[in-house]
């Protein structure tokens, strides 16, 4: 029951903060602390996001069915079930990388960056990820239905846990002041999650190219932004060794960031926004631009098509374990 690598001890403190915050709003002390907590509900649920993404590539612990609890808690914090990451990151945007047949494309419609595309990137992004997340349920339901179980037992828990809290909530302190508390403390912050998780794929890939050995990521160096997120904003080394743990990967960056882009090394990701959506308006030099071969135009003049391919339950070494299990795949043997 213990975490096979240290480092997941302060996953699990992150996680029982997060549960715990919703506790101390659901306590009768009034409004002013479920309104003042929101933010680091907010905090706390992409904590759990970033965690699911982790856990998934990573499984926390040995014991499948402890992974499997871990996923069910995780999909309460994170909006959605833990699954979704195996059909749409795994076997998808880990193949593709941006490139055609990538659900999670950032130029499906422009290839312009500004905050109106950002934004409303995880609406267009959302809805083509519903593709091969159907058709993993689907092949799952006809092909492996221990799988296709599991599936299900993940949407009850998820949509169970959730009407159960407004109801608890409700009861507790009455409809209208039990929907609020239901929505700043879980309802509101799992959209944030969601919605922000999706932004930072998008910046972690507009503008790089897919095609080079590694400049096909964006990578955010600062040191506070990490410890406060997981490493997250190491994403190169992470798609070139997806299974590392995400402790291991500001070493492993360090490894290879003199062959990255300086463009695509940022330090601090607060900076790199204010320039890109706001200084940039007056100074376009400051936004960003191009690296290297842009997604959309292949090598050799191959065609391509924005089509997702169908996600197969047993590629890129997946199979029926919730958690993912570990992924190796080699984006460039794709090209």
């Amino acid at each position: 029951m213990l975490p096979k690598n240290a480092a997941d001890y302060r996953t699990l403190l992150w996680i029982g903060l997060a549960v715990a915050l919703v506790g101390v709003q659901y306590a009768n002390l009034g409004l002013g602390w479920v309104f003042g907590l929101a933010l680091l509900n907010a905090y706390f649920a992409l904590c759990c996001g970033i965690i699911a993404h982790n856990h998934n590539h990573c499984p926390i612990f040995a014991n499948k069915r402890m992974n499997d609890v871990l996923g069910h808690l995780l999909s309460l914090f994170y909006g959605y079930p833990t699954f979704v990451w195996i059909p749409t990151h795994n076997l998808n945007h880990h193949k593709h990388v941006n490139r055609a047949g990538d659900a999670t494309i950032t130029w499906r419609y422009s290839d312009r960056h500004n905050l109106l595309v950002a934004a409303t990137y995880f609406f267009v992004s959302a809805y083509f990820q519903a593709v091969p997340v159907k058709q993993f349920i689907q092949k799952a339901k006809v092909g492996n239905r221990k799988l296709y179980r599991k599936i299900q037992l993940q949407y009850a828990v998820w949509i169970g846990t959730w009407l159960s809290l407004l109801v608890l909530a409700m009861c507790l302190h009455g409809w209208k002041r039990g929907l609020l508390i239901w929505g700043f403390s879980i309802g509101l912050p799992s959209l944030f999650s969601i919605w922000t998780i999706m932004f930072f794929n998008y910046e972690q890939h507009v503008h790089t190219d897919p095609w080079s050995e590694h400049n096909h990521s964006r990578n955010f160096t600062g040191k506070w932004l990490n410890f406060l997120l997981f490493n997250n904003g190491y994403h190169g080394v992470h798609h070139e060794h997806p299974a590392l743990h995400w402790s291991r990967l500001p070493e492993a960056h360090a490894k290879i960031a003199g062959q990255i882009d300086p463009e695509l090394k940022q330090g601090s990701m607060w900076w790199y926004v204010l320039k890109q959506f706001f200084l940039a308006n007056f100074w376009p030099q400051l936004g960003t631009q191009q690296v290297g071969r842009a997604p959309f135009d292949p090598p050799g003049g191959q065609t391509t098509s924005l089509e997702s391919d169908e996600v197969e339950l047993g590629e890129a070494g997946t199979n029926a374990r919730m958690a993912g299990g570990p992924l190796q795949h080699d984006y460039r043997k794709a090209a």
